[in-house]
């Protein structure tokens, strides 16, 4: 039996002669965190809103547990929704801004407050209940948001970036507590972001969008091993995006004439080739169990734990993210080899729509 919470079949969406989405596909099991990732524009917030209720879309369904709420007003939705301008009263207690959802549903004052208490103490806000929004750091005003959002008991809670405006400690600090809150109540959050970063530390699977539309779902490390185009490769972490060319009908070429593989199940048409920085070897001499690249040291840049070394192999830039155990003997301007496993590289369209 399905235990689908979210069901969207065949959705789009236009803004006058602008496909905001295009024929959307997607299902949310119950208890799942998932995380609607990409660039400004893809239509990731518009998606969020035609579930809330707060667009309609010209064509498609969006179901709730099994029922058709397509248009039905964002009140009568199962589900919540926290935006990234927290909207609290600021003339009301954070006890009272908890509990008007409850008290607008016709709750009476001493359940709502029950449930209140019980929310803020799920979202570690305890004995926070008497002060003013203004009391609170902008941390603790989002849990407050996040506590209002969950008094009703929704079966989905929608989060349209909520955590955008904290600073980059609080903000790692949150997503952790966000994640041990999802746990708990072991109800669906779809939460959107546009950083990866984000997105592949919380959530169970990744929607990632471009341009109206679903570039792929699924697991962040195995996007990231797998992407399914040169988008997904480009956008989810660190790559080398190298051109392939087709040498005849049963080959591939990469960069100097290198023969990589049989081409029969290559998608047709241009391609590129998709190599992560820690999955190229850089040395003196060529592994014999890889292919050897020759190339020339241009750059070494330290990051803390690791570095980025710059390759020129043939009129190509590549990266490589070394630790510095595996620095020893390399400097700038020496010939190298980039040497790398057939197995680590990805072929994908080419195309980078």
């Amino acid at each position: 039996m399905s235990t689908s919470i979210l069901a969207i079949d065949g959705l789009s969406k236009h803004f006058g002669g602008h496909a905001a989405l295009t024929e959307i596909d997607l299902s949310v099991e119950q208890g799942e965190f998932i995380a609607l990732l990409g660039p400004s524009g893809c239509g990731k917030t518009t998606l969020l809103r035609c579930i809330a209720g707060f667009l309609t879309p010209e064509v498609g369904t969006v179901r709730l547990a099994g029922e058709d709420v397509t248009r039905l007003p964002p009140y009568r939705r199962p589900l919540n929704t926290v935006f990234q301008n927290y909207a609290l009263f600021p003339h009301m207690s954070v006890l009272e801004n908890v509990a008007y959802g409850p008290r607008r549903q016709g709750t009476g004052k001493g359940e709502a407050t029950k449930r209140s208490t019980e929310a803020l103490e799920l979202v570690g806000l305890a004995g926070f209940g008497e002060r003013l929004p203004a009391q609170l750091s902008g941390g603790q005003q989002q849990r407050v948001a996040l506590a209002r959002a969950i008094v009703n008991r929704p079966q989905l809670l929608l989060l349209d970036e909520p955590l955008s405006a904290l600073d980059l400690k609080l903000r790692k600090k949150v997503q952790g507590e966000l994640k041990q809150i999802q746990h708990r109540l072991g109800i669906a959050f779809l939460f959107v972001t546009h950083d990866q970063d984000e997105a592949m530390s919380m959530a169970d699977r990744i929607v990632l969008m471009n341009r109206g539309r679903i570039e792929q779902i699924g697991r962040g490390q195995d996007i990231y091993a797998r992407p399914a185009s040169r988008f997904a490769a480009d956008f989810i972490g660190d790559a080398n995006l190298l051109e392939v060319e087709r040498r005849d009908d049963v080959s591939l070429s990469l960069l100097d004439g290198a023969i990589i593989r049989p081409a029969a199940d290559e998608p047709q048409g241009a391609l590129t080739g998709v190599l992560r920085p820690e999955d190229i070897l850089v040395a003196p001499k060529p592994a014999a169990d890889r292919l050897a690249l020759p190339a020339v040291l241009s750059e070494i840049t330290h990051v803390g734990s690791h570095a980025f070394v710059t390759l020129l192999a043939g009129g190509t830039i590549l990266t490589a993210r070394l630790a510095p155990a595996a620095l020893s003997g390399l400097t700038p301007g020496q010939p190298v080899f980039a040497n790398i496993r057939l197995g680590d590289l990805s072929i994908v369209p080419g195309d980078a729509s």
